[in-house]
């Protein structure tokens, strides 16, 4: 079980910074790491300062974003306007 292992601090920044991440999904965090859902929110809680955890929870919590099931790929992908369009393997220029 993954709660048994010893993670690096390096391993537990990128949990964090994932968990962080709006985009990122529990799936991606549970695939690269073996932390279910559950476990990133005890993680949180441990590694986090209190008011820091209250903000990331609520922030979280029913967050579409951060579960594969919920989200909507119908309207597809999230793509910045700013980012350089790329065709036939070459940036394109503006």
């Amino acid at each position: 079980m993954a709660e048994d292992r010893e993670f690096t601090p390096r391993e537990l920044d990128r949990i964090i910074e994932m968990a962080w991440e709006d985009r990122t999904t529990f799936d991606s965090i549970e695939f690269q790491f073996g932390l279910k859902e559950q476990e990133v929110i005890e993680l949180m809680r441990r590694e986090m300062k209190p008011s820091s955890f209250r903000m990331w929870r609520e922030r979280v919590q029913g967050r579409d974003t951060k579960h594969a099931a919920k989200r909507n790929f119908d309207e597809g992908t999230f793509k910045s306007s700013r980012q350089k369009h790329i065709t036939q393997n070459k940036i394109s220029k503006r």
